[in-house]
Protein backbone atom coordinates (compact mmCIF):
# COMPACT_ATOMS: atom_id res chain seq x y z
CA UNK A 1 0.00 0.00 0.00
CA UNK A 2 1.29 3.19 -0.88
CA UNK A 3 0.95 5.95 2.18
CA UNK A 4 0.27 9.39 1.25
CA UNK A 5 2.69 11.52 3.64
CA UNK A 6 1.04 14.94 4.68
CA UNK A 7 3.46 17.19 6.35
CA UNK A 8 1.64 20.23 7.87
CA UNK A 9 4.45 22.22 7.56
CA UNK A 10 3.03 25.73 8.82
CA UNK A 11 1.31 24.13 11.90
CA UNK A 12 4.89 22.64 12.90
CA UNK A 13 6.57 25.74 12.34
CA UNK A 14 4.15 28.15 14.17
CA UNK A 15 1.30 25.93 16.17
CA UNK A 16 -1.21 27.76 13.36
CA UNK A 17 -3.19 25.49 11.09
CA UNK A 18 -2.51 27.22 7.37
CA UNK A 19 -5.42 26.93 4.37
CA UNK A 20 -2.62 24.37 2.74
CA UNK A 21 -2.38 22.88 6.26
CA UNK A 22 -5.98 22.66 6.41
CA UNK A 23 -6.29 20.98 2.48
CA UNK A 24 -4.03 18.04 3.25
CA UNK A 25 -6.36 17.73 6.65
CA UNK A 26 -9.47 17.48 4.64
CA UNK A 27 -7.85 14.80 2.44
CA UNK A 28 -7.20 12.58 5.78
CA UNK A 29 -10.21 13.31 6.75
CA UNK A 30 -12.06 12.12 3.95
CA UNK A 31 -9.94 8.82 3.48
CA UNK A 32 -11.34 8.32 7.30
CA UNK A 33 -14.82 8.66 5.95
CA UNK A 34 -14.59 6.60 3.21
CA UNK A 35 -13.43 3.78 5.47
CA UNK A 36 -9.70 3.93 4.81
CA UNK A 37 -6.81 4.85 7.63
CA UNK A 38 -4.63 8.00 8.43
CA UNK A 39 -2.72 8.31 11.34
CA UNK A 40 -3.31 11.81 12.80
CA UNK A 41 -1.42 13.75 15.79
CA UNK A 42 -3.17 14.51 19.48
CA UNK A 43 -1.89 16.09 22.68
CA UNK A 44 -1.08 12.40 23.80
CA UNK A 45 0.64 10.45 21.52
CA UNK A 46 -0.69 9.73 17.51
CA UNK A 47 -3.42 7.76 16.54
CA UNK A 48 -4.32 5.29 13.86
CA UNK A 49 -7.48 6.64 12.60
CA UNK A 50 -10.93 5.22 11.25
CA UNK A 51 -14.07 5.18 10.83
CA UNK A 52 -15.43 4.00 14.03
CA UNK A 53 -18.98 2.99 12.73
CA UNK A 54 -17.64 0.71 9.98
CA UNK A 55 -16.56 -2.43 11.09
CA UNK A 56 -14.50 -2.77 8.02
CA UNK A 57 -12.72 0.40 9.15
CA UNK A 58 -11.89 -1.26 12.63
CA UNK A 59 -10.94 -4.64 11.11
CA UNK A 60 -8.21 -3.20 9.21
CA UNK A 61 -6.61 -0.75 12.25
CA UNK A 62 -6.30 -4.18 14.16
CA UNK A 63 -4.38 -5.75 10.56
CA UNK A 64 -2.36 -2.62 10.00
CA UNK A 65 -1.28 -2.50 13.92
CA UNK A 66 -0.99 -6.19 14.48
CA UNK A 67 -3.46 -5.96 16.95
CA UNK A 68 -5.45 -9.21 18.85
CA UNK A 69 -9.19 -8.20 18.12
CA UNK A 70 -10.40 -8.36 21.04
CA UNK A 71 -7.75 -5.10 22.45
CA UNK A 72 -10.31 -2.09 22.63
CA UNK A 73 -10.31 0.57 20.12
CA UNK A 74 -10.78 4.64 21.70
CA UNK A 75 -13.50 6.26 19.71
CA UNK A 76 -12.61 10.09 19.69
CA UNK A 77 -14.48 12.98 19.09
CA UNK A 78 -14.37 16.50 18.25
CA UNK A 79 -17.71 18.06 20.26
CA UNK A 80 -18.93 16.79 23.29
CA UNK A 81 -22.87 16.70 21.65
CA UNK A 82 -21.12 13.87 19.57
CA UNK A 83 -21.21 11.93 22.67
CA UNK A 84 -25.22 11.27 22.35
CA UNK A 85 -24.70 9.11 19.65
CA UNK A 86 -22.83 6.80 20.44
CA UNK A 87 -23.12 5.97 23.97
CA UNK A 88 -26.41 4.78 25.56
CA UNK A 89 -26.15 6.80 28.68
CA UNK A 90 -24.18 9.68 30.25
CA UNK A 91 -24.19 9.19 34.03
CA UNK A 92 -23.91 12.30 35.72
CA UNK A 93 -20.25 11.78 37.20
CA UNK A 94 -19.12 11.35 33.07
CA UNK A 95 -20.65 14.63 32.56
CA UNK A 96 -18.70 15.96 35.77
CA UNK A 97 -15.64 14.59 33.97
CA UNK A 98 -15.99 15.69 31.00
CA UNK A 99 -16.68 19.71 32.29
CA UNK A 100 -13.14 19.52 33.74
CA UNK A 101 -11.22 17.62 31.77
CA UNK A 102 -12.38 17.70 28.20
CA UNK A 103 -11.16 18.67 25.92
CA UNK A 104 -7.78 16.56 26.88
CA UNK A 105 -6.13 13.56 27.80
CA UNK A 106 -8.72 11.52 29.91
CA UNK A 107 -10.54 8.40 28.12
CA UNK A 108 -13.81 7.52 29.74
CA UNK A 109 -15.59 3.81 29.27
CA UNK A 110 -19.37 4.24 28.68
CA UNK A 111 -22.17 1.11 27.66
CA UNK A 112 -22.24 1.65 23.71
CA UNK A 113 -24.97 2.58 21.33
CA UNK A 114 -26.29 0.11 19.23
CA UNK A 115 -24.69 1.96 16.42
CA UNK A 116 -21.14 1.36 17.74
CA UNK A 117 -20.08 -1.85 16.09
CA UNK A 118 -18.14 -4.35 18.30
CA UNK A 119 -15.50 -4.63 15.99
CA UNK A 120 -14.51 -1.03 17.19
CA UNK A 121 -15.11 -2.12 21.23
CA UNK A 122 -13.37 -5.37 20.85
CA UNK A 123 -16.52 -7.44 21.33
CA UNK A 124 -17.64 -5.65 24.52
CA UNK A 125 -20.95 -4.00 25.26
CA UNK A 126 -18.62 -1.20 26.57
CA UNK A 127 -17.34 2.21 24.62
CA UNK A 128 -14.30 3.78 25.39
CA UNK A 129 -14.68 7.76 24.70
CA UNK A 130 -12.03 10.64 24.00
CA UNK A 131 -12.38 13.83 22.96
CA UNK A 132 -9.05 15.02 22.58
CA UNK A 133 -7.72 19.13 22.42
CA UNK A 134 -4.97 18.73 20.02
CA UNK A 135 -6.03 21.21 16.76
CA UNK A 136 -5.33 18.51 14.05
CA UNK A 137 -6.65 16.15 15.87
CA UNK A 138 -9.97 17.80 16.50
CA UNK A 139 -9.95 19.22 12.83
CA UNK A 140 -9.76 16.00 11.08
CA UNK A 141 -12.78 14.26 13.25
CA UNK A 142 -14.78 17.59 12.59
CA UNK A 143 -14.29 17.05 9.04
CA UNK A 144 -14.58 13.25 9.05
CA UNK A 145 -17.65 13.90 9.91
CA UNK A 146 -17.82 10.87 12.08
CA UNK A 147 -16.33 9.49 15.62
CA UNK A 148 -12.63 8.33 14.77
CA UNK A 149 -11.38 4.74 16.69
CA UNK A 150 -7.69 5.87 16.85
CA UNK A 151 -5.32 3.61 19.07
CA UNK A 152 -1.79 4.31 19.10
CA UNK A 153 -0.50 4.60 15.44
CA UNK A 154 2.38 2.10 16.18
CA UNK A 155 2.97 -1.68 15.62
CA UNK A 156 1.10 -2.99 18.59
CA UNK A 157 3.38 -3.90 21.35
CA UNK A 158 6.12 -1.41 20.35
CA UNK A 159 6.32 1.95 22.06
CA UNK A 160 3.80 4.64 21.18
CA UNK A 161 4.71 6.71 18.26
CA UNK A 162 5.36 10.58 19.43
CA UNK A 163 6.01 11.86 16.18
CA UNK A 164 5.29 12.05 12.32
CA UNK A 165 8.54 10.37 12.01
CA UNK A 166 8.23 7.35 14.27
CA UNK A 167 4.52 6.86 12.52
CA UNK A 168 6.63 6.80 8.99
CA UNK A 169 8.87 4.12 10.56
CA UNK A 170 6.46 2.18 11.88
CA UNK A 171 2.98 1.70 10.11
CA UNK A 172 4.19 3.44 6.14
CA UNK A 173 3.17 1.06 3.91
CA UNK A 174 0.28 -0.02 6.33
CA UNK A 175 -2.31 2.42 5.81
CA UNK A 176 -3.74 5.34 3.88
CA UNK A 177 -2.05 8.63 5.02
CA UNK A 178 0.33 9.55 7.75
CA UNK A 179 -0.48 13.58 8.87
CA UNK A 180 2.52 14.87 10.44
CA UNK A 181 2.01 17.80 13.11
CA UNK A 182 5.30 17.63 15.18
CA UNK A 183 5.51 16.31 18.49
CA UNK A 184 2.95 15.03 21.01
CA UNK A 185 3.15 17.16 23.72
CA UNK A 186 2.37 14.81 26.68
CA UNK A 187 3.81 11.90 25.16
CA UNK A 188 2.00 9.26 26.81
CA UNK A 189 -1.55 7.71 26.70
CA UNK A 190 -4.67 8.96 27.66
CA UNK A 191 -6.03 8.31 30.94
CA UNK A 192 -8.71 5.61 30.95
CA UNK A 193 -11.42 5.65 33.48
CA UNK A 194 -14.43 3.22 33.85
CA UNK A 195 -17.33 5.39 35.03
CA UNK A 196 -20.15 2.29 33.86
CA UNK A 197 -20.60 0.93 37.80
CA UNK A 198 -21.37 2.05 41.19
CA UNK A 199 -17.78 3.15 41.95
CA UNK A 200 -15.11 4.53 39.06
CA UNK A 201 -12.42 3.03 38.41
CA UNK A 202 -9.00 3.61 36.54
CA UNK A 203 -7.82 0.92 33.74
CA UNK A 204 -4.88 2.95 32.59
CA UNK A 205 -2.90 5.81 34.40
CA UNK A 206 -2.18 9.26 32.69
CA UNK A 207 -1.91 12.97 32.51
CA UNK A 208 -4.99 13.04 34.18
CA UNK A 209 -4.40 11.75 37.59
CA UNK A 210 -5.93 9.65 40.22
CA UNK A 211 -5.53 12.24 42.64
CA UNK A 212 -7.52 14.67 39.93
CA UNK A 213 -10.14 12.13 39.23
CA UNK A 214 -10.63 12.31 42.84
CA UNK A 215 -10.78 15.73 43.93
CA UNK A 216 -13.59 16.42 40.39
CA UNK A 217 -15.44 13.22 41.42
CA UNK A 218 -15.77 13.51 45.72
CA UNK A 219 -15.48 9.84 45.61
CA UNK A 220 -12.54 7.36 46.03
CA UNK A 221 -11.52 6.16 42.95
CA UNK A 222 -9.93 2.24 42.40
CA UNK A 223 -7.99 0.74 40.53
CA UNK A 224 -8.17 -2.14 37.76
CA UNK A 225 -6.23 -4.99 39.22
CA UNK A 226 -4.70 -5.04 35.49
CA UNK A 227 -2.07 -2.39 37.29
CA UNK A 228 -0.86 -4.59 39.60
CA UNK A 229 0.08 -6.79 36.97
CA UNK A 230 -0.79 -8.95 33.14
CA UNK A 231 -4.12 -9.96 33.35
CA UNK A 232 -4.41 -13.54 33.28
CA UNK A 233 -4.67 -15.91 30.55
CA UNK A 234 -8.47 -16.08 29.60
CA UNK A 235 -9.44 -12.68 30.62
CA UNK A 236 -10.87 -10.06 28.20
CA UNK A 237 -9.29 -6.77 28.65
CA UNK A 238 -11.67 -3.39 29.20
CA UNK A 239 -9.87 -0.94 27.47
CA UNK A 240 -6.09 -0.60 25.47
CA UNK A 241 -3.01 -1.99 26.95
CA UNK A 242 -4.33 -3.97 30.08
CA UNK A 243 -3.66 -7.37 28.61
CA UNK A 244 -0.68 -7.66 25.91
CA UNK A 245 3.05 -6.75 26.16
CA UNK A 246 2.97 -2.71 25.29
CA UNK A 247 5.26 -0.36 24.98
CA UNK A 248 8.05 -2.41 24.90
CA UNK A 249 11.39 -1.58 22.63
CA UNK A 250 13.17 -5.37 20.71
CA UNK A 251 15.87 -5.67 23.35
CA UNK A 252 14.48 -7.25 26.66
CA UNK A 253 14.71 -4.32 29.57
CA UNK A 254 14.45 -4.42 33.50
CA UNK A 255 13.55 -1.87 35.91
CA UNK A 256 14.86 -0.94 39.39
CA UNK A 257 12.56 0.56 41.35
CA UNK A 258 12.17 1.23 45.29
CA UNK A 259 9.02 0.80 47.08
CA UNK A 260 9.53 3.99 48.90
CA UNK A 261 11.22 7.47 48.22
CA UNK A 262 13.62 6.65 51.57
CA UNK A 263 14.66 3.57 49.63
CA UNK A 264 15.72 5.40 46.01
CA UNK A 265 19.72 5.62 47.16
CA UNK A 266 20.07 2.32 46.67
CA UNK A 267 18.76 1.84 43.19
CA UNK A 268 21.86 3.48 40.91
CA UNK A 269 23.77 0.44 43.22
CA UNK A 270 21.40 -2.32 41.55
CA UNK A 271 21.87 -0.89 38.57
CA UNK A 272 25.51 -0.61 38.55
CA UNK A 273 25.63 -4.15 39.35
CA UNK A 274 23.36 -5.09 36.61
CA UNK A 275 25.20 -3.09 34.02
CA UNK A 276 28.23 -4.62 35.01
CA UNK A 277 27.19 -8.09 34.82
CA UNK A 278 25.85 -7.40 31.46
CA UNK A 279 28.94 -5.89 30.05
CA UNK A 280 30.74 -9.07 31.33
CA UNK A 281 28.36 -10.88 29.40
CA UNK A 282 29.47 -8.94 26.47
CA UNK A 283 25.93 -7.85 25.87
CA UNK A 284 25.60 -4.61 24.31
CA UNK A 285 23.74 -2.66 27.32
CA UNK A 286 21.69 0.36 27.48
CA UNK A 287 21.04 2.61 30.69
CA UNK A 288 17.50 4.47 30.87
CA UNK A 289 18.16 7.09 33.77
CA UNK A 290 17.58 10.13 35.80
CA UNK A 291 20.31 12.89 36.08
CA UNK A 292 20.59 11.70 39.70
CA UNK A 293 21.50 8.11 39.08
CA UNK A 294 23.84 8.87 36.24
CA UNK A 295 25.43 11.35 39.07
CA UNK A 296 25.78 8.64 41.60
CA UNK A 297 27.42 5.94 38.85
CA UNK A 298 29.25 8.12 37.16
CA UNK A 299 32.97 7.35 38.53
CA UNK A 300 31.75 3.75 37.58
CA UNK A 301 30.56 3.84 34.45
CA UNK A 302 33.40 5.46 32.71
CA UNK A 303 35.28 2.32 34.35
CA UNK A 304 33.48 0.06 31.83
CA UNK A 305 33.25 -0.47 28.21
CA UNK A 306 32.43 2.81 26.27
CA UNK A 307 29.43 1.06 24.61
CA UNK A 308 27.04 1.35 27.12
CA UNK A 309 24.22 3.63 25.71
CA UNK A 310 23.02 5.99 28.13
CA UNK A 311 19.51 7.83 27.89
CA UNK A 312 19.10 10.97 30.12
CA UNK A 313 15.40 11.88 30.89
CA UNK A 314 16.12 14.45 33.19
CA UNK A 315 15.30 14.90 36.99
CA UNK A 316 13.60 13.05 38.87
CA UNK A 317 11.95 15.67 39.85
CA UNK A 318 10.57 17.03 36.37
CA UNK A 319 8.04 13.80 35.91
CA UNK A 320 6.50 15.51 33.12
CA UNK A 321 10.11 15.81 31.07
CA UNK A 322 10.26 11.93 31.48
CA UNK A 323 6.85 11.21 30.50
CA UNK A 324 7.52 13.34 27.46
CA UNK A 325 10.85 11.74 26.23
CA UNK A 326 9.83 8.42 27.43
CA UNK A 327 8.45 6.56 24.29
CA UNK A 328 11.24 8.32 21.89
CA UNK A 329 14.12 7.41 23.88
CA UNK A 330 12.75 3.63 24.16
CA UNK A 331 12.78 3.52 20.37
CA UNK A 332 16.18 5.10 20.13
CA UNK A 333 17.52 1.74 22.03
CA UNK A 334 15.84 -0.12 18.89
CA UNK A 335 17.82 1.99 16.40
CA UNK A 336 21.02 1.74 18.22
CA UNK A 337 21.11 -2.51 18.52
CA UNK A 338 20.83 -2.79 22.23
CA UNK A 339 20.91 -6.24 24.18
CA UNK A 340 20.21 -5.56 27.04
CA UNK A 341 18.17 -2.36 28.80
CA UNK A 342 18.51 -1.30 32.24
CA UNK A 343 16.05 1.45 33.54
CA UNK A 344 15.54 3.34 36.70
CA UNK A 345 12.04 3.73 38.40
CA UNK A 346 10.46 6.50 39.69
CA UNK A 347 8.13 7.74 42.47
CA UNK A 348 4.51 6.42 41.43
CA UNK A 349 2.70 9.63 42.78
CA UNK A 350 0.33 11.42 40.38
CA UNK A 351 2.15 11.65 37.04
CA UNK A 352 4.68 8.92 38.16
CA UNK A 353 2.02 6.44 38.18
CA UNK A 354 1.45 6.76 34.86
CA UNK A 355 5.31 6.90 33.74
CA UNK A 356 5.87 3.81 35.51
CA UNK A 357 2.59 2.01 34.20
CA UNK A 358 4.67 2.37 30.83
CA UNK A 359 7.98 1.23 32.23
CA UNK A 360 6.40 -2.22 33.99
CA UNK A 361 4.60 -3.02 30.76
CA UNK A 362 7.96 -2.21 29.00
CA UNK A 363 9.67 -4.65 30.80
CA UNK A 364 7.33 -7.02 31.04
CA UNK A 365 6.67 -6.99 34.43
CA UNK A 366 10.47 -7.83 34.77
CA UNK A 367 11.18 -5.76 38.20
CA UNK A 368 14.03 -5.15 40.95
CA UNK A 369 12.79 -3.62 44.28
CA UNK A 370 15.75 -2.36 46.63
Amino acid sequence: METKILILEDYKKSGVISAADAEKIKIAADIIRNGGLAALPTETVYGLGGNALMKEASKKIYAAKGRPSDNPLIVHISDISELESIVKEIPEKAALLAEYFWPGPMTMIFKKADIVPYETTGGLDTVAVRFPSHPVAMMIIREAGVPVAAPSANISGRPSTTSGEHCIEDISGRVDAIVDGGSSDIGLESTIIDITGDTPQLLRPGAVTKEMLENVLGVSVTEDIALKGPLAEGERPKAPGMKYRHYAPKAPMILVTAHSKEDVCGISKKILELIKTKEAENKKTALLCSEECLNEIKNDLDRLAESIDIKITGSRDDVKGIAHGLFEYLREFDSDGIDYIVAEGYSEEELGQAVMNRLKKAAAWQLIYV
